[in-house]
Formats: C-alpha cells, structure tokens, sequence
C-alpha cells in the first residue's frame, strides 16, 4: 500500500513538470518600411515694391529693373519698379507704405529717418559725386572763379546747394557773392546753357553729359567730387543710396538681403566697360535716361558704387558731418545714430 502510494506521487510529479508552458516563440522584427522624402515646398516669393530715381541714382538698378519685374517666375523676391522723376516722390510712397525700399540723396535718407522716428534705414551707398561746373566759355579753373558769377543749377535745400556752398567756403568765397539761379528741374537749365541763354551752370550727370553733347561751346570747368576731394573734406562725396522701411526689414529680413545681392550684381554689369553699350540701352528702355547715346557717355562719369555695412557708415559719417557743420537742418537737425545703418545696432 505505502509501494503504491510512493509510486502515485512519483507519477504525479513527473505529470506536473512535463506540463511545464513552453517559452513563447520569439516574435519576428518586422523589416523596416522606406520613408518617403519629405518634401518642402518653396516658400513664397516676397513682393518687394522699390521706388527708384531718373537720373545717376536710378542707374545702377537698370539691370534689376530689366531680369526682376513682376513677371518674373522664379526667386525670392517679385519686384515692383516705380520710376520717380523727383526724391519728393520716393519719400511719399515711402511714407504712405507703397514702397518698401528706395533711392534716395544721401541727405533726404538721414532727414527721413528723423522725420518718421526711425522707420527709414540706410541700406547701402549707390552713387559717389556726380556734380559738375559747366562753362560756356574759358574762365573758370577754380571754385574761387565763381565768384561774382551767376551759376544755374537744380537741387535746392539737397545735395547740390550744401555741396556748392561748402566748396565756395573753403575756396573763400562767401556764397552770397555767387548769383545761384534755382530752377525746378535739370531740364530747364539744360535747356538754358543747349540754347547758348545761360554762362555757368552746375548739373549732375547724366544731365551734364547731354548739355556737353548739344552744345559744342559748353566744357567742364569743374568736377565737384574732385574739388571736394582737394578741399580736404572728411568722407566721400556720396550723394545717392537706397533705404528701406525698417518696418519691412524686420519683417523680411531674407527679401532685404537678396535685394542687396541682386542690386550689387546689376551695378556691377552696369559698371562694367564691357557692357556699356548694352547698360546704356538698358538705361534709355527703362525710362532713366532718356537718349542710350547719353547714357553712354554718362555711365562712366556717374561714379556708382555699391557700400554697405561698416564701409558705408564709415564712408557716409564723416561727409554728413560736413552738411551738419554746414546746416544741421540739412540732414534732419543731427547726425544719425548707428540704428540708422542697416544690420547694426544703437
């Protein structure tokens, strides 16, 4: 009987570890499924709305104006060109927000920026001196020899009148001795020294170079950017540059810097003697310039130029520091702060 016993629970083991559960079979990894490329589709392009200036300051971007219209079906930014006859028509759309970007006088941009708090900022210097003395006659060598005369010329409370009065200071000649004759538009003294009616006139280019082309008896007497230079004046004689509504700016800062690339690449083809012919046709197509002959010869002796960050505060300081001695209301009653300078700081 315990046999029998013995034997049961023997039995009974062997039933208990042979119903064990078996560990479970490994799952098998799933191969891994291919992913897809994830594709970005390109960001939109940014209207950028750029109001520009007839004449040496509107120049530069003739090849801009040409390859970046409105039409145009690939990058970052669609440009929208409004040609302006007078810097009173930039500063409006600037004001009004129909433009975002600008050509401007050096000294209009700096009054601007006063003006609206802020809201305007320097962008980059696109135009050095372009004012010239003419004579229709042999008696001017110096600025000392104006005085006395009467000089026509356009450009009053800008450029051209703070220029003119300081170079007439440092050759001593008080600038009440020279009969100045304001006109509202280059074309009318143009008109005046073409016809033989006027002596003496002061024009920039490209205004000057059409004079010189349909009046043989007319020459240049005096280059101003040299007479500045000789003066011994601080800074660069720099009378043209873009702005932009820092408003914009902050809000696009990649639309600003691809401007930047694409107006430096049309002043270099509009600088390049290569391509003068071409920049010329280019200049009269886009309404700058109203004759590609003057262009031609106008190019040349526009001194266009492209300065940006360090360089054109560095360049631009020490020439309004001149018009501030000369008139501090001539550049908006101070010189600007470095907010003024696109990319940098107070």
């Amino acid at each position: 009987m315990k046999r029998n016993r013995l034997i049961a629970l023997a039995l009974g083991l062997t039933l208990l570890c042979s119903c064990k559960p078996k560990p479970p079979a490994p799952t098998p990894t799933p191969e891994p499924t291919p992913t897809q490329p994830v594709s970005t589709p390109a960001p939109e392009p940014v209207e950028v709305n750029v109001a520009m200036l007839k004449g040496p300051t509107g120049l530069g971007a003739a090849k801009l104006m040409e390859d970046g219209g409105m039409n145009r079906l690939s990058g970052e930014n669609q440009y929208g060109f409004l040609l302006c006859a007078e810097p009173t028509e930039a500063v409006a759309l600037l004001t009004k927000g129909e433009a975002d970007i600008a050509a401007l006088p050096t000294n209009l941009a700096s009054t601007l920026y006063h003006k609206t708090d802020g809201d305007i900022q320097l962008l980059a210097l696109n135009t050095y001196g372009v004012l010239y003395i003419l004579e229709n006659g042999d008696t001017i060598e110096s600025m000392a020899d104006l005085e006395g005369k009467t000089v026509h010329a356009y450009g009053q409370g800008a450029n051209p009148e703070f220029v003119l009065n300081y170079l007439l200071e440092q050759n001593g000649v008080e600038p009440e001795a020279v009969d100045v004759q304001w006109h509202s538009s280059t074309d009318e003294v143009s008109t005046l020294m073409a016809a033989g009616e006027a002596d003496v006139c002061m024009l920039p280019v490209p205004a000057a170079t059409a004079v010189l082309m349909r009046n043989e008896s007319v020459q240049e007497a005096l280059d101003l950017t040299e007479e500045w230079t000789n003066a011994g004046a601080d800074g660069v004689l720099t009378m043209g540059c873009v702005v932009v509504r820092a408003g914009f700016a902050r809000e696009n800062p990649g639309a600003v810097e691809t401007f930047l690339k694409e107006y430096k690449a049309s002043i270099d083809y509009m600088t390049d003697p290569t391509n003068l012919s071409a920049a010329a046709l280019l200049a009269e197509k886009q309404g700058i310039v109203p004759k590609a002959a003057v262009a031609e010869k106008a190019i040349p002796a526009a001194n266009l130029c492209f300065v940006t960050g360090d360089d054109m505060m560095d360049g631009i300081q020490g020439y309004y520091q001149v018009l501030f001695q000369a008139d501090p209301a001539s550049i908006g009653g101070s010189i600007p702060d470095g907010a003024f300078y696109y990319g940098r700081g107070n």
